[in-house]
């Protein structure tokens, strides 16, 4: 096999190691979600809900403590727990934060929850993961482009999964 081949296989691999407190915290808040709104059922100065139903208090705590605790494991395998540690809050509350800021500019430009917002859907959580776990550790540009072309099509098949397991409406 080309030896770039293998480069970008490895990157890859890397990227989605990397990325799993994210993306196992942003699947559990969605598995795990409902009960009492973020937002609290609050308005902005708009008239609209701040976040609106799709973003919750359970959701978010346990998503954040998966997350939170797949870090921990990465820690303990690669020897450095404190890291792992650190890692897996920020990246799982990052990409928590994120998705909620991703629902905050859907009610600001009138989508209404459950209707698609191309790219927005499916970065949103990530740049918010990104942006805190680059508090802890720097990442290489080309990881980054990585995570971002490999979450696109994570994110649409895990929504797919969804959608068929009935958990949401809409296959996006």
């Amino acid at each position: 096999m080309d030896s770039c081949v293998v480069s970008v296989i490895n990157l890859s691999a890397y990227a989605i190691y990397f990325m799993l407190p994210a993306y196992l915290a942003n699947v559990t808040a969605l598995a795990f979600g409902g009960g009492k709104s973020l937002d609290f059922n609050h308005e902005f100065y708009d008239g609209r809900r701040i976040l609106g139903d799709g973003v919750t208090l359970r959701g978010t705590l346990i998503g954040t403590l998966i997350g939170t605790s797949v870090g921990l494991l990465q820690g303990i395998i690669t020897g450095n727990i404190i890291e792992g540690i650190l890692l897996g809050i920020c990246l799982a509350g990052g990409a928590l934060i994120g998705d909620a800021v991703g629902s905050f500019i859907k009610r600001r430009i009138k989508l209404q929850r459950g209707k698609a917002a191309p790219l927005l859907d499916q970065l949103d959580f990530v740049a918010g993961a990104l942006l805190f776990a680059l508090l802890i550790k720097p990442i290489p540009f080309e990881i980054i482009i990585i995570i971002c072309v490999i979450s696109i099509f994570l994110h649409i098949g895990a929504n797919i999964i969804a959608y068929l397991l009935g958990m949401k409406n809409v296959w996006y």
